[in-house]
């Protein structure tokens, strides 16, 4: 089987979130350190909740690995939700003794109202806790199984912050995997420690106004090879892929590849990444306009993707909303809530990412075995004579 899928199942404080990968190859070998540590990666970032106090997220493999190798087949892995104690009642799978009261206050900007009414739910909490982006640390424990079979094949996926309300850092410019050794070490994720310090303070100053606040990350990836997704029929195409697994992170409402909006304000021949070849380097280019993908294929220059998130929509100071029972004005519900996400959401969208380009390394390629990929991957290059 050479088809590469993923799937999440889990409630925010059910009792645990489910990872199912399907397609890897057998014999892969992954390390487990690195995939808990993408797991606290996930949940970093000055401006968290009290939710990442409790929760200590960490994978429990079900099936599909022996001694710590891929077998071949079917991929499962939990994340426990330890908050699950706190939630047995109202979350128990089967019915209960206990009076569980229902909500009936939905938050403006969540799925809580449209989703109620989408699948004859009265109490909103049976469509919050599904919607709930608790659900990403599935999405981020599949991802890790991905940057594995990435790490692999020559490739590797990070994340930075850009923007986090109207603080924004400095155009970083050509980057290379060296640069993020030290990202994690920003208390949000950015590169630039001027403005790591000012983003921080722009958090406080606005937390303490009860407001939520949103910003852009940007997900870049080294090595890969030209020629990754297709143009000959929409679903195939990479930057479509990569534009619906970002955009369908929690909150995510809008996804660029490469200088999409500056080159939609420049001219054309402003606007291309000019082609050169040398015995030494190949084909290449000497910009990267279009973020290492062309007709919706890579390049073979490194990918680069950003997403635009909005300010969570659980405040501590409620909007108004109507109460669906009654259908008389309310504020909508409170929960417990985080400031912002945005550097959290950067390592997700790094996981989603290498979803990506897992499946499209896997379409290409094929393989039972990690050492038929690699010679597949070695045929390919020789083939197309490229040379980094």
């Amino acid at each position: 089987m050479t088809g590469f899928r993923f799937t999440t199942a889990g409630e925010s404080h059910g009792p645990g979130l489910v990872a199912i990968v399907e397609g890897l190859p057998a014999g892969l070998e992954l390390d487990r350190e690195r995939i808990d540590r993408e797991m606290a990666r996930r949940q970093l970032g000055h401006g968290r909740g009290g939710r990442m106090k409790i929760e200590r997220d960490a994978v429990e493999v079900r099936s599909g690995i022996r001694h710590g190798r891929t077998l071949g087949s079917p991929v499962a892995l939990l994340v426990a939700n330890r908050d699950y104690a706190n939630w047995e009642e109202r979350m128990n799978p089967w019915p209960v003794e206990a009076e569980v009261t229902e909500s009936h206050l939905p938050r403006p900007g969540h799925a809580d109202l449209v989703g109620s009414l989408k699948y004859g739910h009265r109490d909103v909490r049976n469509v919050l806790e599904r919607a709930s982006a608790r659900e990403t640390a599935a999405r981020v424990a599949a991802g890790a199984i991905a940057k594995e079979f990435l790490a692999a094949v020559g490739v590797s996926v990070h994340s930075h912050v850009l923007r986090i309300a109207s603080v924004a850092a400095p155009e970083a410019g050509e980057l290379t995997p060296d640069d993020f050794a030290d990202v994690d070490e920003s208390p949000v994720r950015c590169l630039d420690a001027d403005t790591s310090a000012r983003m921080v303070e722009e958090i406080d100053r606005l937390r303490k106004e009860n407001e939520s606040l949103g910003g852009i990350f940007e997900v870049r990836a080294f090595g890969l090879v030209p020629g990754l997704g297709s143009y000959v029929s929409s679903e195939e195409r990479l930057d479509g892929r990569l534009a619906q697994a970002v955009v369908s992170i929690q909150a995510v409402k809008g996804v660029s590849v490469g200088e999409a909006w500056e080159v939609a304000a420049a001219r054309g021949s402003e606007s291309h990444d000019e082609i050169f070849w040398s015995e030494e380097r190949g084909y290449h280019r000497e910009t990267n306009r279009a973020g290492g993908v062309e007709g919706g294929m890579s390049n073979g220059e490194p990918l680069v993707v950003r997403g635009a998130l909005k300010p969570i929509s659980t405040l501590t100071r409620p909007l108004r909303s109507v109460d669906t029972e009654t259908k008389e004005p309310a504020q909508a519900m409170r929960e417990r809530t985080d400031s912002t996400v945005v550097p959290a959401a950067g390592v997700v969208a790094e996981a989603g990412v290498a979803l990506v380009l897992a499946r499209c390394y896997r379409e290409k390629l094929g393989g039972d075995h990690i050492d038929d990929v690699r010679e597949a991957l070695a045929a390919y290059r020789e083939r197309i004579d490229w040379r980094r």
